[in-house]
Order: C-alpha cells, then structure tokens, then sequence
C-alpha cells in the first residue's frame, strides 16, 4: 500500500511541475485575448518585454514570472505574434536574432528566408527583359523559404522550459481568437481583395461584411499548425502535413517552394557584428542582414565630430547624420549580401581609416549629392516586428522577424492558416532596378538557389562597462538600421530616457532614391534650413515602430514602446 501511495504522490508532483509553468488564456485568466491593455513605458527592477502587441508582451512576461528566461520569453512571444499580428508577425517569415547571456558570451542566429532551388538570377525578368516587380512582391512566387521555425528551435537551447509550454499560449489564442484593434481591423480590410487574389482557398483573414474594432478574430487552422509544432518540433514544419499544404499551396498558385526546400532549410549561427562608439560597445547583427554594418558605419563615421554640443536635431546634427546615412546605404548596395555566396568585406568597412576616407568629401554647407557618392573602393573581392527582452538575471535578447511586406506576400497557405513572405524582393531582382524600399543592389545580393536575401533589420545590444545597457530594433523596412542609428545617438549623444529615445521625431536616407524622410512633427526650421542648404525632403506619417529597453546605473529597466503603432510593454 505503501509502495503505490509512494508512486501516486511521486506522479501528482510530476504532473503540477509540468502543468504548474503553463500559461492560462481566456477570459479573467493570465492572457485575456479579449480585455487587454497597450502600456506605452514601464520602470522595472527583473524583466520585460517590449513587442508589437500587448497580448505577446503579457506572453513574454508571464513566462519570465514563471522561472523561464530571456529566451523563453522571446520564443513564446514570437509565437504569440504569429497569431495575434498578423500583418508581421509569422510562421512563414524569417528574422534574426542578437543575444548576450548572462554569462557574458554572445551570439546571433541567421534565419532568414532562402531562395527556393529552383529560383535564379533572372527569375523577375520577363521576355522583353523588364524587371517584373509584380511578380516579386505579391503571391506564390515573392516567397523565399520560411527560416523562423528553424529559429525559433536554435533558440531554445538557450531557454528553461519545454516547447510545448512556451508554444502552448499561441495555440489558444488562435483557438480562442484575440479581440482586434482598430489598426489590425483596418488592417485586414485594406487587405481583403489581395487575400482573395493571391490565395487559393478561403482564409479566416476574410468575411463577408468589414472587420470592426472589438469582432473577434479566430484562427482554427493556425492553431492546428502549431500543435503539429508543438508535437513533433521543426519537423511538424518542415516536414509532415504542414509542409505538404506549404507546397500544394505552391503548386496550385503556380509557385516554386518544393518539400526538399522545406526539409533542407537550416538556422545559421553567425559571429556579431562589434565596434565601440564613444566608450560604449555595440553589438549589433551581420549580414545576411546589412543592419550592422552599416550601422557601425553610421556611428563611427559621426563620432569624430562633437555631435552633443550641435544639439538634438539642430541642423548641424541632422545633416551630419543624413550624410553619414548616404554613404552608408551606397556601401550597402555594391559590398552587402549573404556571406555564404559573397565575400562581404566587413573588417574594411568598419576600419577607421576606410571610413575616415569615405567622409573626406563632407561638407557641412551644403547637400551631397548621391550621383556622385558611390560606394566606397574597399581593395578587397515595411513589414517587420522586433522584440526586445532583458530578465533578472541580465540576458539581453533582441529579435527582429519579418514577412517583408504588409502581410507578406498576402498568400495564405490553405489548411495552414498562416501567410507566406514575400522576401525574394528583398534581392536585387536586376541591377539598378530598387526594390519597394527603394534600395538598390547588384551581384553581391543577386538571386541565387540556396541564398538568403539581404535584409535590413538590425536587432542591436549596447554594452556600458561590459554589463547591459541598451536592447533595441524595428520594423521598417530600409528605414530600420538609420531609426536604430538615431536611437542610440538620441540616448548616447542627448541623453534621453527610452520613451524619447523611441518617440522623437525621426528622419531617414538611403543614398537613393536622393531625398530626405522626415516624420510629419520634425523641426519645421531645421527643415526649412535642409531645403535652404539644397536637400530634397519628403514627409512621412511615421518612420519604424522601435521597441527598447534601457538598463540604468542602479539596474532598473526603462522599456519603452513606440507611440507609432500598438506597441506595448510589460515588465515586473
């Protein structure tokens, strides 16, 4: 009698340590998917999150409260925004993400979408030699191989808890269905007739009258995707069911995603990018992503001059800023692209020699004109999410996933519920012809079977003293790596506390097309004074969505989300 007393207590222990981790979803539980609440700014002495979308975000810090770490919270926060924001949030992107543990040592993991096997340089070219642009963008054929799964499982060898308990409150989220916000409503309904058009079967991301702020939104299909993940890992993604109804998709919209791209895809650990800018040490994402090197660029090509004493976004500082961009991006489009098909001369770009050269024609009256600055001789061969997390014990955590466009390339995989990429755009399609950021590429980032294609998303961590300082990114397209840029400058050069860091007003070049973005609140007399000194502006309703956290002196959190969309944050 003893003996199974002794066995029924050993398995009711068994079962809550299993069960007791577990996150509750529904109404007046841990995750209300219909009564939640979007926080803007919190100060906090353990952990937080800071992520597209209240719901992920009280994902994330309900798994740093359940013992799981850094990456426990990111994993099951990815997951969660696979179901509750669509429009960037996925299954059936790609991203990367730029880690410190606790223990000092870094590391990045390259997960970005490839290239099917049977794609090629000239793939978008059409009979009369036109770049088909229509064809990279939008359906079957815009989408590179899925890398997020193959990321999300890298990850977890980093994290506490089973799989199946950070997956779990996706899985009901989509079950239970999440109550939209205005912009998700507006959203879908501004995306209706493409889901129509470029899917080939019906999708939960459509019904009969307009999607309203409060109708709740269900996901059944999705949900069933992520138990086959949840049950039998990667492979319940990349093989099995789910890659079948990935590639009957394909086949019946005239794609060329096949089960051996499927089976073949791999996440790649690579090196971070490392610079030091004014003491400070930045670790910051390489390519396949040019986010970090162009970056280290930026910053190291300001930092001989006294940018502080010119002032928040006197025209001193701005132009300055807007003529290390130009020669940045111009060093993007000819050396950038994935280092396993491309020699990226990354030691060169970052030296200070070369970047002292590449400023030697700057002049601080007047606009440089991009027809005349080109890439630099080195002598050698818009829709996105980013998380970013720290916890108690100091694991610094940024990830930035994307499906490129506004809900990828709007194709729905039918059975699956989730929506593919529309990435290969992300490749130079042909040589001078931009992509629908507008950058330009040639050969280092040509399509390739097997090659990723050059990103711009730069998941970035700042070190002060070697311990944590800052974990930032964005979305936004070409616009993520200088918003990053003006981030830390805004902390490191104006000393701002995170929600100014985020929320000033931003402004973006890229070398071409040859004009200036600002967001609509910028200096109006620094404008005025851009144009006087010959530089052609544009304005912009809102430049990124960027999600940073920012460790003070005596260790507490300052996370900050962006006024710009339904960004939130959660931290205790």
């Amino acid at each position: 009698m003893k003996k199974w007393l002794f066995i029924i207590l050993g398995a009711s222990i068994i079962f809550y340590s299993c069960t007791s981790s577990n996150i509750t979803v529904g109404p007046g539980k841990e995750i209300d998917p219909y009564h939640f609440t979007i926080t803007k700014n919190v100060s906090v002495n353990n952990g937080c999150v800071a992520s597209a979308h209240p719901l992920a975000s009280e994902v994330g810090l309900a798994i740093l409260k359940k013992g799981g770490n850094a990456f426990d919270a990111m994993i099951a926060t990815q997951l969660a925004l696979a179901v509750v924001h669509p429009a960037a949030g996925n299954l059936g992107g790609g991203g990367f993400t730029v880690a410190r543990l606790a223990n000092d040592s870094l590391l990045s993991l390259d997960y970005r979408e490839m290239a099917p096997l049977k794609g090629g340089r000239n793939m978008y070219i059409d009979s009369a030699g036109n770049a088909r642009t229509d064809w990279s963008q939008n359906g079957h054929l815009s989408a590179g191989v899925p890398g997020t799964v193959a990321g999300l499982f890298a990850e977890h060898q980093y994290a506490k808890l089973p799989f199946k308990t950070l997956i779990q409150p996706a899985i009901e989220l989509a079950e239970k269905g999440i109550v939209l916000t205005k912009r998700e409503a507006d959203g879908l309904n501004s995306n209706k007739d493409d889901f129509i058009k470029y899917s080939t079967k019906p999708t939960a991301f459509v019904k009969n009258t307009a999607w309203k702020e409060g109708d709740t939104l269900y996901q059944p299909e999705l949900a069933e995707t992520l138990k086959r993940i949840r049950d039998n890992g990667a492979k319940g993604f990349y093989e099995g069911e789910t890659a079948k109804l990935i590639v009957e998709e394909m086949q019946r919209g005239k794609g060329i995603m096949s089960l051996e791209d499927l089976k073949n895809y791999v996440c790649k650990p690579r090196k971070p990018v490392e610079f030091d800018y004014r003491g400070y040490h930045v670790v910051s994402m390489p390519p396949s992503s040019s986010g970090g090197i162009i970056l280290g660029e930026m910053l190291k090509m300001i930092e001989p001059y006294p940018v502080s004493s010119y002032g928040f976004q006197t025209v001193k500082s701005v132009q300055l800023m807007i003529e290390a961009e130009r020669r940045a991006y111009a060093d993007r489009a000819e050396h950038l692209g994935d280092p396993d098909f491309w020699n990226v001369p990354q030691n060169i770009l970052l030296s200070d020699a070369y970047l002292k050269k590449r400023m030697s024609d700057y002049d601080s009256t007047k606009s440089g004109v991009s027809a005349n600055i080109k890439a630099g001789n080195v002598h050698e061969s818009d829709q996105t999410t980013h998380i970013s997390i720290i916890d108690k014990d100091g694991n610094m955590v940024a990830v930035t996933t994307t499906l490129n466009n506004s809900y990828g390339s709007r194709t729905v995989v039918g059975g699956a519920g989730f929506l593919l990429n529309d990435e290969m755009d992300d490749f130079s399609i042909k040589p001078g012809v931009p992509n629908m950021f507008g950058a330009i590429g040639g050969d280092a980032n040509a399509i390739q079977p097997g090659k990723r294609m050059l990103s711009s998303m730069t998941p970035t961590l700042v070190l002060k003293d070697n311990k944590p300082f800052i974990v930032v990114g964005t979305p936004g397209g070409t616009t993520i790596t200088t918003s990053v840029f003006q981030s830390i400058v805004n902390i490191v050069d104006f000393n701002m506390d995170a929600n100014d860091a985020v929320n000033k007003p931003k402004f973006h070049h890229q070398w071409l097309p040859d004009t200036v973005s600002v967001e609509r609140d910028f200096n109006e007399e620094t404008v005025k004074q851009l144009k006087d000194m010959g530089y052609k502006l544009i304005t912009l309703r809102a430049i990124g969505r960027t999600e940073l956290i920012k460790i003070l002196p005596d260790g507490t959190r300052e996370a900050a989300a962006d006024k710009r969309g339904d960004d939130s944050v959660s931290g205790y």
